[in-house]
């Protein structure tokens, strides 16, 4: 398969970009910022496309869109009606009506589509999901998710992952979007949602660049119709942490920490046992380019996202 690359402006458009060329031929990508575009070249020495139009013209037969979030709906809706397949970075567009119209434009020119909504698919995540699914834990009352790293504090995200304009928020809409995917996926639709976002860091360098404000700690707490809750937490803040997933039942827990799953229910007399590890699935993008999807990064799953992140960034 052909692919092209629209927006390098992501921090992982680099990783992806090495993704596709395992699973196809990458004959090009269009960024009109030319400081991120020479940046990118440095490693990759591909054609430049000089418009979005002329990526469009191409032939590929693939589109990996890791532009700013906030152009999202107007790239993929170009992309689809150019009878190309997409491949997104999350989130996937700002705003649920946003969602409504990239969802159109996917299926009435019928192509592929799939989101990066990579945690669903590696090891540890779909050896919590079995447990839950099992019905050991019993009734699902409440889950974690914790994910945070030290992109401000070592100032390695760029200054763009600042924009309120570009990203639509800080930390919650960029990092702690797989704790709501994964919350999503365990508990299905919150009915309401708080959150708490401050500006925490103490380095001078990432503060310069935060001319914006945007929330690099953040806390937001779910509430489920039936009674469950749900936290995710992340930030930009903190150093040497493992990702944490824990979901709690009426009978007993499972806990994600470190690559190790454990659980601790009725079942196994209390008693705290290891789980064995199921083992990972191809990642999104691999299924769009090998053309073998798998249930959940959709755009029903797409559109869910962004409907989750309205809810946290409602005031």
């Amino acid at each position: 398969m052909k692919i092209a690359v629209l927006g390098v402006w992501h921090v992982h458009a680099g990783g992806y970009t090495r993704n596709a060329m395992e699973f196809g031929q990458v004959i090009g990508f269009y960024e009109k910022d030319d400081a991120l575009a020479e940046n990118f070249n440095e490693e990759f020495n591909l054609h430049r496309f000089s418009t979005v139009e002329e990526l469009l013209e191409s032939d590929a037969e693939a589109v990996i869109v890791c532009s700013a979030t906030r152009d999202h709906t107007e790239d993929i809706i170009k992309i689809a009606n150019a009878k190309k397949h997409i491949f997104t970075e999350k989130v996937l567009a700002l705003t649920d009506e946003e969602c409504e119209k990239i969802e159109k434009a996917v299926q009435e020119n019928g192509v592929n589509f799939a989101i990066s909504l990579v945690q669903k698919y590696r090891s540890g995540p779909l050896t919590v999901k079995e447990v839950v699914d099992s019905g050991e834990l019993g009734k699902i009352n409440y889950v974690r998710f914790r994910n945070c790293h030290s992109g401000s504090l070592e100032s390695w995200l760029p200054q763009h992952f600042y924009s309120r304009n570009q990203c639509g928020g800080g930390a919650m809409i960029d990092l702690g979007a797989h704790g709501m995917y994964l919350i999503n996926w365990l508990l299905g639709m919150p009915v309401s949602a708080k959150s708490v976002f401050t500006v925490a860091c103490s380095e001078t360098n990432p503060k310069g660049k935060n001319v914006d404000n945007i929330e690099d700690n953040a806390v937001t707490v779910m509430q489920f119709s039936d009674g469950a809750i749900a936290v995710n937490e992340t930030g930009f803040v903190s150093r040497c942490e493992p990702s944490v997933l824990e979901v709690h039942g009426e009978n007993g827990y499972v806990l994600l920490k470190e690559n190790v799953v454990c659980k601790c229910t009725t079942s196994t007399d209390g008693n705290k046992v290891e789980v064995p590890m199921k083992d990972s699935l191809p990642m999104p993008i691999e299924q769009l380019l090998t053309g073998k999807m798998l249930p959940g990064c959709s755009l029903e799953e797409a559109k869910a996202l962004t409907h989750m992140m309205v809810m946290a960034y409602k005031e």
